[in-house]
């Protein structure tokens, strides 16, 4: 019996990114409708591994648009938003664009998401967790909220935290970026299936579409 080898979608996704949160339930999308497999590749945000590319006083505009602009596409899309979420999964002042040295959430997270694909569940957790933080939720970091948002994702929050302690994860996140840069792509989210990036949540249509060509579609 012939064994049949499964396609990927690479999805590279940042936790401080709005349009990777607004591109998750389109993520789930192909999850359920296609055969293939969805792999969250976890990147850090522009903010903390290249700020002088996004992020400084003379791309003010940009920064202004993007804050216009993802609210815009959450309402069109019937998403739970916020202006900005607080705390920002990256400390940074947005009026001088100055990055904090100190980051306490980006790199816990984005390692949680390596982690938790590695579990199997990368998308699921990406997207549990990103409707904390851009949904809505005031002091997402606190209490039990990641805890919550984990156990909906099917995974214990406790045992990830033990696995990331000490363990690759950010190394794995260094594979990643490098991987979207042979990709083509620079930015989040980007999606890439049989080496074709379709960058932008606004592409995971146009991605469908190139998967449909190719019979993917779940009969």
């Amino acid at each position: 019996m012939l064994e049949l080898t499964v396609q990927n979608v690479e999805v590279y996704w940042s936790f401080r990114s709005p349009y990777s949160y607004l591109a998750t339930p389109g993520m789930s999308e192909i999850q359920e409708n296609y055969n293939v497999a969805v792999n969250l590749r976890v990147v850090l945000p522009i903010a903390v591994r290249a700020p002088e590319l996004l992020f400084n006083p003379q791309n003010a505009n940009r920064t202004r648009y993007i804050l216009l602009d993802w609210a815009r596409r959450a309402d069109f899309l019937g998403m739970p938003h916020v202006v900005w979420p607080f705390p920002d999964p990256v400390v940074q002042d947005l009026k001088t664009m100055e990055i904090a040295k100190e980051q306490p959430y980006i790199y816990r997270l984005s390692a949680l998401g390596v982690e938790a694909q590695r579990q199997g569940r990368g998308c699921d957790f990406a997207a549990q967790v990103s409707s904390l933080i851009w949904g809505g939720t005031h002091g997402w970091d606190q209490g039990d909220h990641l805890a919550r948002a984990a156990e909906r994702a099917g995974l214990d929050l406790a045992l990830m935290e033990s696995a990331i302690d000490g363990g690759d994860h950010l190394s794995e996140i260094d594979d990643n970026q490098s991987a979207l840069d042979a990709a083509g792509a620079w930015g989040v989210p980007t999606l890439v299936f049989n080496d074709e990036p379709f960058f932008g949540q606004d592409r995971i249509d146009t991605l469908c579409w190139r998967l449909d060509q190719h019979g993917l579609h779940k009969t």
